[in-house]
């Protein structure tokens, strides 16, 4: 079977080297022609775990290739995946479908006969029904069928969650064609159900709300967790425990139920807000994702001012060492990552910040103030710190013996904003150590 992806970003990167693994023909397409040429060189232009060895192995076997020319792409294709980018709208947060509705129309006057087009990309609810007026405007005489099959891949840990997921969501059209989208995406998955993987078929608005009802539960789950961390502080409890005596029920699930500096990435942010914005088209608020929104961005913010407090009041003058600025560990994505509010704010208050993140570096230096120092190491970062803080929970980090930290630093403070560290431990070698949630 031969598949054309269209965007070789985080998404269609990892499910175009996914399906080649799966013994389908894969042609990844995009439209900048230095992230193909950086994909024939080999080289990868994301950071995930195991990605390089499964694009090389499978460009290798020619099972997955890479071009600019969707024309010649869709030769022989069964099907096309759009997995462009759905940024928010400057101005009022809805999802921008300009990327999503060019390429439908590119693959409409490409086809070269009945095909099946499948949203990948996040969608709002209503898009799917867009896009086949798109293709039916510019193709009436051909027969394309449109699907949505959203993805619900964890960067960190997005091979596994592709070729071991809880679920795959279809969602087809009504009538003869949605039931050729429907067959045609089965046999694509067709190595997932062999393993008993739940497949939900559905409408095509069910499929495009799922993916954002899912997101936005599980951000819903980690602005709740914070709150109960703030809590645990005031009362004296311990938020790990709480976290744990909450996630045994099997109603609640003990995953995202980990206390920190807020939420970020690619997904989460934009996506609450896209829904939020789509409830209220609908005059259907969704107060409760509004609050999460609201709640979270405010929580990024807060962490600066507990650096702050934490160093007497004041961090004119202060050398402050940072580790972690990728949103969360395993990734090099600095999307409203927390370290782009919370550094920020400690530089307009003074601080001289030497920061180190062992794969965002690159990125960060292209979004934090200039005048931010970059370490070699987190032994360097915390070099003559007079405080240090933990916004991203690498393991690496976690194995950094106290000792050798409290030799580095010329401070005792230390903000760890991901409970990496043992509490005792960190105050038996003479730290000033607060973390979150924990007494």
């Amino acid at each position: 079977m031969r598949l054309v992806m269209i965007g070789a970003g985080y998404v269609g990167l990892v499910s175009g080297a996914c399906f080649a693994e799966f013994g389908m023909q894969v042609h990844v397409v995009d439209a900048d022609p230095a992230k193909i040429a950086a994909l024939h060189a080999g080289r990868i232009p994301i950071y995930e775990p195991g990605l390089d060895q499964l694009v090389a192995d499978n460009a290798r076997d020619g099972r997955l290739v890479f071009g600019t020319d969707l024309d010649a792409a869709m030769e022989g294709a069964d099907a096309v995946f759009l997995a462009v980018g759905t940024p928010s709208r400057r101005g009022d947060g809805h999802a921008d479908l300009s990327f999503v509705f060019a390429a439908a129309e590119q693959v409409a006057r490409a086809a070269r006969g009945p095909i099946v087009l499948v949203t990948k990309s996040t969608v709002p609810v209503g898009t799917g029904r867009q896009v086949k007026e798109i293709v039916t405007r510019v193709r009436p005489d051909l027969q394309i069928a449109v699907a949505s099959n959203p993805e619900f891949l964890r960067e960190g840990n997005a091979i596994g969650d592709f070729m071991r997921p809880d679920r795959v969501v279809v969602g087809v059209e009504e009538g003869p064609l949605g039931q050729r989208a429907q067959e045609l995406l089965r046999r694509i998955y067709r190595p997932l159900f062999l393993m008993e993987t739940p497949i939900v078929n559905t409408s095509l608005e069910t499929a495009e709300l799922t993916k954002y009802a899912a997101n936005a539960f599980l951000a819903m789950k980690i602005s709740f967790i914070n709150e109960i961390a703030d809590l645990c502080e005031k009362v004296g409890a311990d938020v790990h425990d709480v976290a744990r005596g909450v996630g045994l029920d099997g109603r609640i699930g003990r995953k995202f139920l980990h206390p920190g500096p807020g939420y970020g990435g690619s997904c989460f942010p934009k996506d609450t807000l896209a829904v939020a914005r789509t409830a209220r088209d609908y005059d259907s608020p969704l107060t409760l994702i509004e609050t999460t929104i609201a709640i979270n961005d405010a929580r990024k913010a807060q962490m600066a001012d507990r650096v702050i407090a934490a160093c007497g009041g004041s961090v004119a003058g202060k050398t402050i060492a940072v580790l972690g600025l990728a949103f969360k560990p395993e990734t090099d994505d600095m999307r409203d990552a927390p370290s782009l509010v919370v550094l920020p704010k400690l530089v307009e208050a003074g601080a001289l910040i030497r920061a180190y993140d062992p794969v965002a570096m690159a990125h960060a230096k292209q979004m934090l103030p200039a005048g931010i120092a970059y370490a070699t190491g987190a032994l360097d970062a915390a070099e003559g710190a007079d405080a240090l803080v933990v916004l991203t929970e690498w393991n690496e980090f976690r194995a950094l013996p106290p000792a050798r930290l409290k030799a580095a630093m010329r401070g005792v403070v230390i903000e760890d904003l991901r409970n990496v560290y043992d509490p005792q431990a960190m105050r038996e070698a003479g730290f000033r150590y607060r973390s979150i949630g924990r007494p």
